[in-house]
């Protein structure tokens, strides 16, 4: 089973990941934990020059770029861990290229997804957790625990975050669009709610779509 979380940068993902992680841990679930870019070798290497960066790279590049790093992970890693019968959580899959490539670069969509369904073998995650939040409120949580304003901040982003407000609003709405499309395997979370909160809408939704899951109760 595939399970993936998405968002903008900020939404919150990596927390809701980690309490669902522990939650199926303790249900003796055997689940593995992923990330877009990551999870091979190489795909880490690709991370490094994607995020941390200083240099320009072109949109089709970045494209290229994302689509070789999930390639490996597809092939290597998430297809023999489903095949094995394990539950892949992945923060991030083929929807952040739709939202960010495509929506907020601006790529032909024809292309883009040819290129999806060639790096992911055509798979599909099971269900999709959307956590929304607006970039201006996602910038505010970044930087909630630091000191500086956030013009003298620049050197805490990455280089997908240094693309700009407009950028990420491009993002969002593509986001907005793509759950439009496919509203079965989507589910909506507000990311400003309580982390707990979140969290047991998650579980819920789990246990309401999934018999495997009909048991799954938080604490």
């Amino acid at each position: 089973m595939l399970i993936t979380f998405e968002g903008i940068d900020g939404a919150g993902k990596s927390t809701q990941i980690r309490k669902l992680q522990k939650l199926l841990a303790e249900k003796q679930c055997e689940t593995i934990v992923l990330r877009e870019p990551g999870g091979t070798e190489i795909a880490e290497k690709i991370r490094q020059i994607l995020l941390e960066s200083r240099h320009d790279i072109t949109p089709v590049g970045e494209l290229l770029l994302f689509s070789a790093s999930r390639a490996e992970l597809v092939q290597q890693v998430i297809l023999p861990a489903i095949a094995e019968g394990k539950t892949v959580i992945l923060d991030r899959f083929f929807d952040s290229t739709t939202a960010y490539q495509g929506y907020g670069r601006g790529l032909d969509a024809e292309m883009l997804q040819s290129i999806i369904r060639l790096s992911t073998f055509s798979l599909h995650p099971d269900i999709t957790f959307y956590l929304d939040i607006s970039p201006e409120n996602a910038m505010l949580r970044k930087f909630s625990e630091k000191s500086l304003p956030l013009a003298l901040e620049e050197n805490e982003l990455d280089r997908m975050e240094r693309s700009g407000s407009d950028f990420y609003q491009r993002v969002r709405k593509g986001y907005h669009r793509i759950i439009e499309g496919e509203k079965n395997r989507f589910v909506v979370l507000d990311a400003l709610d309580n982390p707990e909160k979140l969290h047991k809408e998650i579980v819920a939704s789990l246990g309401e779509r999934f018999p495997a899951f009909s048991g799954l109760r938080t604490p």
